[in-house]
């Protein structure tokens, strides 16, 4: 009783700092409470709350224009009526950029209790056969730009489409607008769905197919005081959700903004100059974005940065891969110490989160569980291991997934589950993130960690962005290969990239292939896919679309790297 009373008392605590609690008259808070208590903390009763207890404040601002939580939360309930839908669970694919259509489709699924499958706008046509072949959703929602990728999908798997926006071409079907005005208001959906509405997340499918992760439908009050026990997050900030929705950090974000009450900023595409001028037309800002969006703000030119005003920059929240090289740095340097990097799954949501101070301290570190929150490094036969020494990530929160939609096998231990992802615990008690399980490379009986590699080649002045993977090798059993992508203008050669390896690194970490290329390729949410690579060795991805605004021209290659040689 004790221990339950003192974790009440945590989690108002953590809530008090955010300002959540503090402000609107008696009634208001009533009729939030009341809204909460119906609808629970689902997206649906989060606008539902918000819009109870503050129906003229801005929920949405996209670009064509700004929604307040009332106008939201009606145009949510008309559409949560009229969507073609029956059965107790049905499923509903969303194939959508960020903006008011994506969340108003959210929220009314939501509303309607049916189960949302968050689809990646940069799958290829194999990718989205497979994932709708395995989910099967009963009805899509997509942006009209993604009509060419449907169709090549059979229509027994695309099922009935409704577009975000208006479509061109005859027979394209309803968009989401015209059902929103066919419902009358007085029709809407007033009451709670008796299914809760479950969200599936597709793993990013950097190492093989995309995965359907079930989570789970009412999340609770703990997830937002677990992240805001370090990271600020405070209810009078404007949120700028750069990530993708689809993606578990940018979905996590949209929570948390609304749990806030707080406005979001959505933009159908990434564009560094305009995310800056976003944070320059705000009081007082928060930025969810993942790390090459923010690679790219400081690609741009010094003079265009100075153009915008980012004072107002409260915070920089970071997830979805490792920060290369010296990001974290270079990003405190222009912004100040406002950079948090979350590191988490699909699967697990977050695990651990590095303040300012812990990247000051090593801008590589994962930094440290937040509140509420279970982390071990484990070995092969699940004994934990000491700090400094590499083995599997296993961690534990309130919103661990609640399975694999296709049945596949979840490695659980003592209550912690499997991230994927191999680490250590350094003597201050950061967690390092040393890569994938599966990412490790073995060349001739030594170990070799393919991120140590890559942070000492985006220490070469000319490099402007590396990956490197292990391929198969019939004398050594794998070696390394290195895609190296130059800054403009540079010129580099593969024994200069050799030597400064086999310097800094290891002799046995030394890349015996160097590719020089025009990019990475990446998928929709910025991830490096290393597979592609290895794949198709000095070409980019050849299936996903890699969306990311580049820095500037590339200069073609101005020699080809010699051919393979033994680590020596």
């Amino acid at each position: 009783m004790r221990r339950r009373i003192g974790h009440i008392r945590d989690l108002a605590a953590l809530l008090l700092k955010t300002g959540l609690l503090f402000s609107g008259g008696p009634r208001r808070i009533g009729r939030q409470l009341g809204a909460l208590r119906r609808w629970g903390t689902t997206l649906a009763g989060l606008v539902a709350a918000s819009a109870a207890r503050s129906p003229a404040r801005l929920a949405l601002i996209d670009d064509e224009g700004a929604v307040t939580f009332a106008e939201l939360d009606e145009r949510a309930a008309r559409l949560a009526a009229g969507l073609p839908l029956s059965g107790p669970r049905p499923r509903v694919g969303v194939l959508c950029r960020n903006h008011r259509g994506t969340v108003e489709t959210l929220v009314a699924c939501s509303r309607r209790g049916a189960e949302v499958v968050l689809l990646n706008t940069g799958f290829g046509t194999g990718q989205m056969r497979a994932v709708l072949g395995e989910l099967r959703p009963d009805l899509i929602v997509a942006d009209a730009e993604f009509a060419p990728l449907l169709a090549g999908v059979p229509i027994a798997l695309r099922r009935t489409v409704l577009w975000s926006d208006r479509a061109p071409g005859p027979g394209r079907g309803p968009v989401l607008d015209d059902i929103v005005r066919s419902v009358p208001a007085s029709s809407a959906a007033a009451r709670p769905p008796q299914i809760q509405s479950r969200t599936i997340m597709l793993s990013s499918g950097t190492t093989g197919r995309p995965k359907g992760a079930r989570r789970p439908p009412r999340p609770g009050p703990w997830p937002l005081a677990s992240m805001t026990s370090r990271i600020p997050l405070r209810a009078r900030q404007t949120m700028i959700i750069e990530a993708p929705l689809f993606h578990t950090w940018g979905y996590a974000a949209l929570q948390m903004a609304w749990a806030l009450r707080a406005p979001v900023v959505l933009h159908r595409r990434f564009d560094p100059e305009r995310t800056l001028r976003a944070v320059a037309s705000h009081r007082e800002t928060t930025v969810f974005a993942v790390p090459v969006m923010f690679q790219r703000i400081l690609d741009l030119a010094p003079e265009v940065r100075a153009l915008y005003d980012t004072s107002s920059l409260r915070i920089v929240a970071l997830s979805g891969a490792a920060l290369p090289g010296d990001l974290a740095t270079r990003v405190m340097d222009e912004f100040g110490d406002r950079l948090y990097n979350v590191y988490g799954s699909t699967e697990a949501s977050w695990v651990s989160i590095a303040t300012p101070r812990d990247l000051r301290l090593d801008p590589r570190t994962a930094g440290r569980p937040p509140r509420n929150t279970a982390l071990a490094i484990l070995d092969a036969q699940g004994g934990r291991l000491g700090r400094a020494a590499i083995g599997q990530i296993f961690a534990a929160n309130e919103l661990l997934f609640e399975g694999y939609t296709g049945g596949e096998p979840m490695e659980v231990r003592d209550g912690l589950l499997a991230t994927g992802d191999l680490g250590h615990i350094d003597h201050r008690g950061l967690l390092f993130v040393d890569g994938r399980g599966d990412g490790m490379v073995v060349s001739g009986g030594e170990n070799v960690v393919p991120r140590d590699v890559e942070d000492a080649l985006l220490r070469i002045p000319e490099i402007h962005e590396a990956a490197v993977v292990g391929v198969p090798d019939d004398e050594w059993g794998q070696r390394l290969a290195a895609y190296i992508v130059l800054r403009p203008g540079a010129r580099l050669e593969a024994d200069a990239v050799r030597e400064h390896v086999r310097a800094h690194v290891a002799r046995y970490a030394v890349p015996r292939d160097v590719h020089f290329i025009a990019e990475l390729p990446r998928n929709a949410t910025g991830k490096v896919v290393h597979r592609w690579l290895a794949a198709r060795p000095g070409r980019p991805a050849p299936e996903g679309r890699v969306e990311w605004p580049s820095p500037g021209p590339r200069p073609s290659p101005q020699r080809r790297p010699p051919a393979a040689e033994p680590a020596s």
